[in-house]
């Protein structure tokens, strides 16, 4: 399955080291090595100087645990040599008259090459100056370790025959806290991970700041970073270590490790190599800074290949969110909805103020999308310190119309001390129906569409009447799925909502009723959100509740937004969509109606792209945006056949 999804495993790995006890030492990580592989982990990293412990100061400069420290390695490699993990240990190299704080990347029993230290520091509590040179002053070349010949420098790239986009790099410690780290070159040069064996005492507030630097260096190198350090048992003369694993994809921290455990730590994760190679392609920024250093002759990484037996695994170590538009900690979802309801309120506010009007015209159906698209506009009055008597409401019932939405939009319009004005549109519908031919009684999509158009026509000639602009109350799942009437719903002056998915909506509207502490709103809010979605084209059932749902016609939102995040944010291919939709869904949804949904949606997508090269102007919200003028131009007549046909043997 890791393979098929372009997932590499990766682990970070603290054993409980005791200072000059290679021996021991390096048993532990041999342990911890074959526990790693067990998980069919495929590259596992270790603290720096892990087989000596970094703590030994003026011992490193006796002959005998240099000695010791290269035993230890030949001993890790005899012992782990029926592994097919990639493991990356510390330990001290002396070389011509100096000594090196390296990493060795090992491998069924080689020693795949060393990188040594670049940046030595020599500051506060460090005095590593006192013993090892910087891997500026090292040979590039080959040397001889462990009675083997291999690739020794700063600048090696490491990457697996017959999976390319299993590259790795190594930077050590204070490598990472330096202005241009040299992962930067080392990502540029092909590496999709860096490795940092680390051996970073903790301070108070130490480990926030540690989670900071590669979080933005795995964003900035689109890159994944595994992260290890050296954990209790180094000395604490004066300093402590907690043994912090931190590992990250792109600006996002997958996994972290609780630090000053007293047992060995290992924290293992599933990185997406494939997510990060098409976001370089992407980013051409990216591409950009790769041929800079290239014609400066600066990226010079040289590769190391190597092989292994990649073992099979049906598990996964990695949260698949089925709401990736959505934060699930409550914490982060609520400053997400404040940054993107100022984001919308902002904008509109912006737009009225060039524009140098006051007076906006709403449609107000009592649904979702209107509700918020009210709400942003009521906000945005406030930004600007207009009078709330320029926002002009309007409520148009037609043949779907049910008692319970068109109440919402009067109660919520009441609530919030606006104005509604009611336009029937029944007899203008049937007039115009009757004027084209149209029997009136055929609900077909002629008969759904004149409904929207002539809402829109009457929006229009209001805003008009009122020198106003016409607020578009769309949102980006409907964009995507092209359900909206052309030149109908599908158009306005101002569409606030065009960036913000449908399973965001319920979520902003939540954090308005929190923000806002008004319990008469509260109370008409709660039952908007709780109404079906219905775009109430469709008379109404015999009872006279919502016939016509949208989620039983396209089908759930919540999987087409899971859709449109992979195929337009990550690019990914179907059969790979596919897959992660299983893992999402696995509890709610079944293979064979996640497929099904999934041929909807890229069907819908491709040849609805016409609705989307037109559309007015509007906020662009998050990383997924439908706009002709922002991310996405998309040929109309494209064809869907070759996204299709990948899936259809799924």
């Amino acid at each position: 399955m890791l393979k098929e999804l372009g997932w590499i495993r990766v682990a970070g790995a603290v054993p409980l080291v005791a200072v000059g006890a290679v021996s021991e030492n390096v048993a532990a990580m041999v342990a911890m090595a074959r526990e790693a592989d067990a998980h069919q982990c495929d590259l596992i990293v270790f603290p720096e100087l892990g087989t000596t412990a970094y703590t030994c100061s003026e011992l490193f400069q006796q002959r005998t645990l240099l000695e010791a420290a290269e035993k230890g390695l030949e001993t890790f490699l005899e012992e782990t040599s029926d592994l097919n993990a990639v493991s990356v240990l510390g330990l001290p190299v002396a070389l011509n008259g100096q000594l090196f704080n390296c990493a060795a990347a090992v491998c069924r029993g080689q020693i795949l090459g060393v990188v040594p230290k670049t940046y030595i520091p020599g500051y506060n509590e460090y005095y590593e100056p006192r013993w090892f040179t910087t891997g500026d002053a090292a040979p590039i070349g080959e040397i001889t370790l462990c009675s083997q010949t291999v690739p020794f420098g700063i600048d090696l790239i490491f990457r697996e025959d017959g999976n390319p986009r299993f590259c790795f790099g190594i930077e050590i410690c204070e490598d990472l806290w330096a202005p241009i780290p040299p992962s930067s070159r080392l990502a540029l040069a092909g590496a999709t991970i860096i490795a940092n064996p680390s051996a970073s005492n903790d301070l108070v507030g130490k480990s926030a700041y540690r989670r900071d630097l590669i979080k933005q260096q795995s964003g900035r190198c689109l890159a994944g970073y595994v992260y290890a350090s050296a954990g209790v048992g180094e000395s604490s003369t004066d300093l402590v270590f907690g043994g912090h694993i931190l590992i990250a994809e792109n600006g996002t921290m997958l996994a972290e490790n609780e630090r000053f455990g007293r047992e060995a730590s290992m924290t293992m994760v599933d990185l997406d190599v494939e997510f990060l190679d098409q976001q370089r392609l992407q980013q051409v920024t990216f591409s950009h800074c790769i041929a800079k250093e290239y014609i400066a002759g600066d990226l010079d990484g040289r590769e190391v290949s190597f092989g292994r037996e990649r073992q099979p695994t049906e598990t996964v170590l990695r949260r698949i969110d089925p709401r990736p538009f959505v934060p699930a900690a409550a914490s982060d979802r609520a400053a997400r909805c404040r940054e993107i309801f100022a984001l919308q309120s902002s904008g509109l506010a912006t737009r009225l103020s060039h524009v140098g009007v006051s007076d906006v015209v709403i449609g107000l159906s009592g649904g979702l999308d209107s509700t918020l698209a009210l709400l942003v506009v009521v906000e945005a009055f406030s930004r600007l310190g207009l009078d709330k008597g320029g926002i002009h409401c309007i409520t148009m019932p037609g043949f779907g119309t049910t008692d319970r939405t068109r109440g919402n939009a009067e109660e919520l319009c009441g609530a919030l001390g606006l104005e509604l004005e009611t336009i029937d549109i029944t007899a203008s519908c049937i007039q115009h129906m009757k004027d084209i031919g149209h029997d009136g009684r055929t609900h077909d999509i002629t008969f759904e569409n004149t409904q929207a158009r002539e809402r829109t026509q009457i929006l229009m000639n209001r805003s008009n009447m009122l020198n106003a602009l016409v607020i578009g109350t769309g949102d980006l799942s409907e964009l995507a799925l092209g359900w909206c009437t052309y030149n109908g719903d599908h158009m306005s002056m101002y569409a606030v909502n065009n960036g913000v998915p449908k399973t965001l909506v319920q979520f902003l509207i939540d954090y308005v009723i929190d923000y806002w502490h008004d319990d008469t709103v509260t109370a008409v809010l709660r039952d908007i959100l709780d109404t079906p979605i219905s775009p109430e084209l469709l008379p109404p059932d015999e009872s006279g509740e919502i016939r016509q749902k949208t989620e039983e016609v396209i089908g759930p939102y919540v999987l087409h937004d899971f859709f449109l995040y992979q195929v337009v944010r990550c690019g990914f291919p179907p059969e790979k969509i596919l897959k992660l939709a299983e893992l999402a869904f696995e509890n709610d949804y079944s293979r064979d109606e996640i497929k099904m949904w999934l041929a909807y949606f890229y069907r819908r997508f491709f040849s609805q792209q016409f609705k989307r090269s037109c559309l007015p102007d509007g906020p662009k919200i998050g990383s997924v945006s439908l706009s002709p003028r922002g991310d996405w131009r998309m040929p109309s007549d494209a064809r869907v056949d070759e996204w299709l046909a990948r899936l259809e043997p799924c």
